[in-house]
């Protein structure tokens, strides 16, 4: 059998390269990729356990998030490849996942989708802006003072506010503070808050200390 050139890539060799902290942020898109299929199985049949199953993946993502970082510290191998994958990794998993869950728990209308896109365009547009302005925000030792406006893992707030309402039976018809039509779409008044999350992450005057 023919040996494998030294220089040709080897099959999956990507993958080989990634460090253990990499491996933990694929773990954390991971989770969020499965809080959203959850939620459309929950769409698909009804079954609120699903939607149970999708609010519990997030939560998952978080732990995730928060040790990739931690363990990349420890073991001195954070990269830009790291860095990369944990900013689409949390897009998935605290930006287009909590956006889905509300869409399915009610938030359905013309408004309300158009609000949950910006939402989203609000959590990818914050990630961007982090990485390329990390470095001017860094201290001596390389570590990032504050973030400008609110982390997207903060949109974990909503989820947990939308797993109350699951627990009370407050979705579909019974979402709080009712609906308005707005010309020919209808507004769900509980979708401002994603509204004003999305604001919150975009914001250049607010300065959140890193800890």
């Amino acid at each position: 059998m023919a040996s494998q050139p030294p220089n040709q890539p080897r099959h999956f060799s990507m993958i080989r390269s990634f460090a253990a902290a990499d491996l933990i942020t694929l773990a954390n898109g991971m989770a969020g990729m499965g809080s959203i299929m959850a939620t459309v199985q929950y769409v698909a049949m009804g079954d609120v356990g699903f939607l149970w199953a999708a609010l519990s993946f997030l939560p998952l993502a978080m732990v995730f998030d928060f040790l990739d970082g931690r363990v990349a510290r420890w073991r001195q191998k954070g990269s830009a490849l790291g860095a990369q994958l944990d900013s689409l990794a949390d897009l998935i998993s605290f930006g287009v996942a909590p956006a889905t869950i509300a869409f399915a728990t009610g938030m359905r209308g013309g408004w309300d989708a158009l609000i949950l896109v910006y939402f989203v365009s609000c959590g990818l547009s914050r990630l961007a802006r982090y990485n390329v302005t990390a470095a001017s925000m860094s201290d001596e030792s390389g570590k990032v003072r504050y973030f400008e406006g609110t982390p997207i893992p903060t949109t974990l707030l909503l989820v947990a506010i939308i797993a109350v309402l699951v627990h009370k039976g407050r979705i579909g018809d019974d979402l709080p503070f009712g609906s308005v039509m707005i010309g020919p779409w209808e507004l769900h008044l509980l979708v401002i808050m994603f509204f004003l999350s999305g604001c919150a992450m975009i914001s250049k005057t607010l300065r959140i200390p890193k800890l």
